[in-house]
């Protein structure tokens, strides 16, 4: 079946131009006026509005097992939400238990995920370290598709990993040619302060942003940096909430080091007062880590998109309904760490981006899409609107408005951190592998219609890498 999106203006990255796209067998197969159509293609009317790349969300954790409970969002409700909000692709996370096999981690993720609606990926974390993991990194990069490894600098007692790991992690990374991500905090410093915290008799989720101050996240972050650097490996760090994170990529991007950052919608837009609302499931709807900062540091972050010191944005789409966040009422650390996001980044974004002149429409793609298909080595298959590209297409119309709530919101969870929001600026259809699935309000998501990316490593670019990092060895002094 063929698809044609007429007569909108085609938004990428580096430019805009007026044109149609015609798309077939789940690619785009011409760009451009004057095209020559079969008779049984199915039309879109694009006229007034633009034709974006599908936004790629590199930070999702659905159906994931954690601190007692399991997300909310599977795979297919998920993902579905994420092509309602003009979301095509996520990036998931195999997180493997302390000593689970790698392996046995990964394809049960994979089961999982065969019900997605959109298409999806994984990174692979690495919790734990001995030959066998090493091994398992080998086959997943080189038989899988994994090009990137995520490493939890938090959560002690847990998944952390601690230096011992990222060290033996990164080496090994950089050996294949895969990337390095890291959710940076500091999980000795949030222990202990979570300790001392309930100690005082605060209980409330008013104790989760106290036990996980900015400082926690920046002496993480510039740990995994320095460690990094040694190594000659690249660095993304997730969910970069503060400016100093901000500031430790910052600086090392300046010298030159391979460290990308990302944020998350809710981040830009959120502060720390909603831990202190008076309605208990209100302020534990909110508990993530890293949390919601002191205000000040909302627009530092958006300082760092425009700058490009941050080039990705994502959700960190965790959720975790009001009966699950009640098994920490009278203990904030025994809280489910998440909150949702796949339906509505795109949309605050670009309010809140575009429309206010943080953003131009191309930065705005470039943030919420081709970005992270660079970075994580899927483009230009992902990220632009272009021939041979992925059929996946966002018709955007910018001057049509909505109110964000959880009355009508898609996604498998009883609480929106955006509640109330009205922004300008709405996806009106969403093209998926070149099928329409969503329209003028209309979801017709298809569980199992994903397709898996395998990403392919950097290898024979590392192997440059590598030879810089031999270059530069000592040679023994003879005595």
């Amino acid at each position: 079946m063929n698809l044609l999106i007429q007569g909108g203006t085609i938004v990428n990255a580096d430019q805009s131009f007026t044109g149609d796209v015609l798309c077939r067998d789940g690619k785009i197969v011409a760009v451009g006026t004057d095209l020559d159509v079969p008779a049984d293609t199915e039309k879109v009317d694009a006229g007034g509005c633009l034709v974006m790349p599908g936004g790629i969300d590199p930070h999702t954790h659905m159906q994931l097992p954690f601190m007692g409970t399991v997300a909310s969002d599977d795979f297919y409700t998920g993902t579905a939400a994420g092509l309602a909000g003009g979301t095509t692709m996520i990036i998931d996370f195999v997180i493997p238990n302390p000593q689970q096999d790698i392996m046995e981690a990964y394809h049960q993720w994979r089961e999982w995920s065969e019900k997605s609606a959109a298409d999806y990926s994984f990174h692979v974390a690495i919790t734990w370290w001995d030959e066998t993991v090493r091994k398992a990194m080998g086959t997943l990069a080189r038989d899988y598709g994994v090009n990137s490894f995520k490493h939890f600098m938090a959560y002690k007692g847990a998944i952390m990993a601690d230096d011992e790991v990222l060290v033996n992690s990164f080496e090994e990374a950089r050996k294949l040619g895969a990337i390095c991500t890291v959710h940076a905090e500091n999980g000795e410093l949030v222990y202990q302060l979570q300790r001392k915290i309930l100690e005082q008799g605060i209980t409330g989720p008013e104790g989760h942003p106290l036990s996980r101050p900015p400082v926690v996240e920046g002496e993480a972050a510039n740990r995994a940096i320095q460690i990094a650097q040694v190594l000659n490996v690249p660095l993304y760090l997730v969910h970069t909430s503060c400016e100093e994170s901000l500031g430790a990529i910052t600086r090392a991007r300046q010298t030159g080091q391979r460290v990308y950052g990302e944020v998350l919608a809710g981040h830009l837009m959120l502060d720390d007062s909603v831990y202190r609302h008076p309605d208990f499931a209100t302020a534990a709807a909110h508990v993530m880590s890293p949390p919601f900062r002191p205000k000040g540091h909302q627009e530092a972050l958006w300082r760092g998109l425009q700058s490009g010191n941050l080039q990705t944005t994502a959700t960190d789409h965790c959720c975790f309904c009001e009966p699950q966040k009640a098994a920490g009422k009278d203990d904030f650390t025994k809280i489910p760490n998440g909150t949702a996001g796949i339906e509505d980044r795109m949309h605050v974004l670009w309010d809140q981006g575009v429309n206010l002149g943080r953003l131009t429409p191309n930065e705005f793609v470039a943030v919420t899409s081709s970005n992270t298909a660079k970075i994580f080595n899927i483009y230009p298959r992902k990220g632009c609107v272009q021939v041979g590209a992925d059929a996946d297409l966002v018709v955007w119309d910018p001057e049509k408005s909505r109110t964000i709530s959880k009355d009508t919101h898609h996604q498998n969870i009883d609480f929106n951190i955006f509640e109330g929001m009205t922004v300008k600026g709405v996806n009106i259809a969403t093209v998926s592998n070149g099928k329409l699935v969503y329209f003028d309000g209309d979801l017709r998501a298809e569980k199992g219609a994903g397709n898996y990316v395998e990403r392919p490593t950097f290898a024979p670019y590392y192997g440059a890498m590598e030879k810089w990092a031999d270059s530069h060895q000592v040679t023994p002094v003879k005595r």
